[in-house]
């Protein structure tokens, strides 16, 4: 690995697309450096959610200690800064052992957050504010955030209520944008940004091809047992995967028509999360041996 020249440690982080290859990538870096991962994926802190959100198993992690996953029930909302929190933590465990922590994910906010140390605004939840904001649908909530904070209103998922609303609550509190709101103290670790691509054609085969395993593999049983279990909570009806299932399981359409929307919404998350990374040039594209370019 580059050797810095502060005295901080280091920590790599391997970012990108969904469907870009990340876990396996993580995996081959951490055997070959005597790594151990820490997943920066909103949705993986959730127990069951598994399929859906192309969770490693046990199997495919080849031995290699992975944390931040299955950590809380799909009812809790947890948060950009509690992960900050908690991956943190994990991260000083790891070091302890003289190993070094590798990030793994492409949820944009909580990498930035974790890595970039953000300083994020102590504001409690509004609930006034909340209960009112949540009888609007996702279009009257993103049209109303875009007059505060265009940027933020593009790069956060249009069909993910509880961001958009936080980030309302956020703005209209402190009358300054997200960006604005959310000061960078010093790092505290020396970073070594990799990324994972292919070219749009070979990702989009990608996403498709993960979409069609998933559904062999049982994605709507995992879909169905999910809502019996919690109902329709907030982080399921809001999660891709899960969402286009639903309405599956609605008779809103067929499992074909639920499998292209899959595919399509996939893409479109794929978008903007290149968009989010494609902002740090501290990134290095698909290097390291070409073994781990799979």
């Amino acid at each position: 690995m580059n050797k810095h020249s502060s005295n901080k440690k280091e920590v790599i982080a391997i970012v990108g697309a969904t469907a870009s290859g990340k876990t396996d990538y993580s995996i081959e870096l951490a055997k070959q450096i005597d790594g151990e991962i820490i997943s920066a994926d909103s949705r993986l802190v959730y127990k069951g959610f598994d399929i859906g959100t192309a969770k490693p198993t046990i199997e495919e992690r080849c031995g290699i200690p992975h944390y931040m996953i299955d950590i809380v029930e799909p009812e809790f909302e947890y948060s950009a800064g509690l992960y900050k929190q908690e991956a943190n933590q994990k991260i000083q465990e790891i070091f302890s052992k003289g190993k070094i922590p590798i990030i793994v994910g492409g949820t944009g906010l909580y990498i930035d957050i974790l890595l970039k140390n953000y300083d994020l605004p102590q504001i409690e939840a509004n609930r006034e504010l909340r209960n009112e904001l949540y009888k609007l649908d996702y279009a009257e909530l993103k049209n109303i955030l875009s007059k505060f904070d265009p940027e933020s209103a593009e790069n956060i998922n249009s069909n993910d209520k509880k961001k958009i609303i936080r980030a309302i609550e956020i703005v209209k509190h402190t009358g300054k944008t997200l960006a604005e709101s959310r000061g960078i103290k010093e790092k505290e670790y020396d970073i070594k940004w990799l990324g994972r691509n292919f070219p749009r054609d070979i990702l989009y085969s990608r996403i498709d091809k993960r979409v069609d395993i998933m559904v062999e593999t049982g994605l709507v049983e995992e879909t169905k047992h999910l809502l019996e279990k919690h109902g329709r909570i907030p982080n399921l009806v809001n999660t891709i995967g899960y969402r286009e299932i639903l309405g599956y399981i609605d008779n809103q359409y067929s499992l074909d028509e639920a499998k292209e929307l899959l595919k399509k919404n996939t893409r479109n998350y794929a978008k903007r999360q290149l968009t989010w990374f494609r902002k740090n040039d501290e990134i290095e594209w698909n290097v390291y041996p070409e073994k781990l370019k799979k």
